[in-house]
């Protein structure tokens, strides 16, 4: 082995022996108190077979051991972490980055060609500043769309979870709530997610947790370009009331001459209006679902035409769906038929609302004391159960009272001729005749 203690003195003044190790935020953990146990040469790396300083510590109460597994030279060559290895940039798989950037893994696979590639980089990292990665990596200058939407902001502490205690899943664990590993369902063995390999997430080939996110980001929503070439105008939505046509002009400006921008301040929108359709689709890309100004963050839709301003538009896209009927609900009431609108066709006696001009507010006079009739009406007729005696009329109502019914026995003042016998009311006893 070339790189044993028995070797050259060359290769064994390559061996790495460092003082802190590189770390992302979630391996180290939340605890600002970290006691590291180190080992100088403790280990060999799993990539490139070197012995290197190992540290070990436990990232928080309630959390398993963690130690370092790569060195520190093949860890600056992918910028990461030495422990999860996930980019200590964006906390992604290398597969994930790599895809994203589109660069190209041209680190050799066998192990002579593996230490010379190595030896170059890390004098190419010695002359450096520092604070750049190694080899393709270091030259990619701007992120892409993919590591912005992907991209991990904040720590993920639960992936320092103590590991499933085999005895529990077997019913045979007998520590209790003292056991140091975590008493939780284990995970489908046929889960993909389940067999990972150090070696595989590396180098960016076969990595389950990579599939995963790319499949996560093709199925996320997108902002389809309309067919129509001619529509040069983009909707953006939820301005707020601090958003303005110039702030709108400063972010738009860059991607191409702006015709025009007409804000809505009622519906709190704007339209912004391109000369050429190619500086529009280059604005839709570059702020659909990543456009904040002032802290807001704003919706970018494309324009419609003024053919399609008729045609209803699809799920999520505006007020104007028509939705269907909900089934089992009564329909709308019917017009009346036109003889009831005919007085003197009004067999039923119905009495349609008054004119506009005759109709009068209502009032409601004060309550009276208890005991004393109400002043200024006529005293209350006491009910009869029968016809009243011969003689006695309902007084009228006074005004702005509404008139009411009369009472049982009366019968009604103004009815229509009769057409019909079963329309007379003396027929079946209803009033008495006289």
């Amino acid at each position: 082995m070339a790189t044993s203690k028995g070797a050259n003195t060359y290769n064994r003044q390559n061996w790495e022996d460092s003082e802190f190790p590189i770390l992302c935020q979630t391996c180290l953990g939340d605890n600002p108190y970290v006691r590291m146990m180190k080992e100088k040469y403790g280990k060999e790396c799993k990539i490139c077979a070197r012995p290197f300083t190992v540290f070990r510590w436990c990232p928080g109460a309630r959390m398993r051991f963690k130690k370092t597994e790569v060195c520190q030279t093949c860890s600056k060559l992918k910028n990461i972490c030495q422990t999860c290895l996930l980019d200590l940039e964006y906390g992604l798989p290398v597969q994930v980055r790599d895809n994203a950037l589109k660069i190209q893994d041209t680190m050799p696979k066998s192990d002579v060609n593996k230490e010379y590639y190595t030896q170059n980089m890390e004098r190419e990292i010695a002359n450096s500043d520092g604070t750049t990665p190694g080899g393709a990596l270091g030259k990619v200058q701007a992120p892409s769309d993919m590591l912005l939407k992907l991209a991990r902001t904040t720590p993920y502490y639960k992936r320092n979870r103590p590991h499933i205690c085999s005895f529990w899943v077997k019913g045979e664990c007998k520590r209790g709530e003292e056991c140091p590993y975590r008493h939780d369902k284990p995970t489908d063995p046929d889960d993909p997610l389940a067999d990972q390999n150090i070696k595989d997430r590396y180098y960016g080939m076969n990595d389950p947790v990579a599939d995963k996110l790319l499949n996560r980001f093709a199925n996320m929503p997108k902002l389809e370009p309309p067919e129509d070439k001619t529509i040069t105008t983009l909707y953006v939505g939820n301005l707020g009331d601090k958003i303005g046509e110039k702030e709108l002009r400063d972010h738009f400006y860059q991607f191409g001459e702006i015709r025009s921008v007409n804000v809505v301040s009622k519906q709190q929108c704007a339209f912004v209006q391109f000369t050429n359709r190619s500086s529009a689709d280059h604005a839709a890309e570059s702020s659909f679902n990543k456009l904040i100004i002032n802290g807001r963050r704003l919706n970018i839709k494309w324009g419609r035409s003024q053919a399609q301003q008729g045609i209803p538009k699809k799920d999520g896209e505006g007020e104007d769906l028509l939705l269907e009927p909900v089934p089992g609900l009564p329909g709308a009431l019917p017009p009346p038929p036109e003889e009831l609108a005919n007085v003197e066709n009004n067999f039923f006696n119905l009495h349609g609302p008054p004119p506009m001009h005759m109709a009068m507010p209502m009032v409601i006079p004060p309550m009276p004391p208890r005991g004393l009739p109400p002043r200024g009406l006529p005293p209350v007729l006491p009910f009869f159960r029968g016809p009243p005696p011969p003689g006695v009329r309902l007084p009228p109502p006074p005004p702005g009272m509404l008139p009411t019914r009369p009472p049982p026995g009366l019968p009604p003042q103004g009815l229509p001729p009769m057409h019909y016998p079963s329309q007379d009311p003396t027929r079946m006893g209803a009033i008495a005749k006289t």
